[in-house]
């Protein structure tokens, strides 16, 4: 993912990525036979873990304690991972030609879900009307922008996510943006 997020696709090399990981060109072609078919596996475990969290929002849930548990979710996948967050927005910004597929795909049926899961819990009155794919779509912005603007985060405010308070009012201030806009207490 190093190796991707710094170079992207066609300014990674084979040989670089196996020297990085340790292994020989040989065998790691034996696994993956193009550039391209390490980089969609690399995409797809990247959103595969970047997902598995939104799965924490059911009907069942406290509207409240899920969104502010997601937040928190990707603002340490921010904290932790960034490079990931780049690599993920740098094929973004390309167009997504090989990731297209998965982001119509898989990725859009779990949004869906997850509209619909917050639709009913617009019709029961647990969180104000909204148009739900602009909630997720903020929520993804306002969080990553910590990761793929990390940069400018910190030459605007000289601190980063790696320092812990910076990283918890970054955190609370974004669940406070959230959950008011929902009409949910943010204490």
């Amino acid at each position: 993912m190093e190796v991707f997020s710094t170079y992207g696709l066609h300014g990674a090399s084979i040989d670089t990525i196996a020297d990085r990981v340790g292994i020989s060109k040989t065998n790691l072609l034996y696994y993956f036979p193009t550039k391209e078919n390490l980089y969609v596996s690399v995409l797809q475990r990247l959103l595969d873990v970047w997902l598995d969290p939104l799965g924490g929002l059911d009907e069942t849930s406290d509207p409240a304690e899920a969104l502010k548990a997601y937040i928190r979710t990707k603002m340490t996948f921010s904290r932790d991972m960034p490079q990931a967050s780049r690599l993920f927005c740098l094929e973004i910004v390309q167009g997504a030609a090989l990731l297209r597929p998965e982001l119509e795909g898989p990725l859009r049926d779990l949004v869906e879900a997850k509209c619909i899961v917050l639709k009913k819990w617009i019709g029961e009155q647990r969180i104000a009307p909204h148009d739900p794919y602009h909630l997720i779509f903020s929520i993804w912005a306002m969080t990553q922008h910590y990761a793929d603007f990390s940069i400018q985060v910190q030459a605007i405010t000289g601190s980063s996510l790696a320092e812990p308070d910076f990283f918890e009012n970054a955190v609370v201030n974004t669940q406070r943006m959230i959950l008011g806009m929902l009409g949910l207490e943010t204490a």
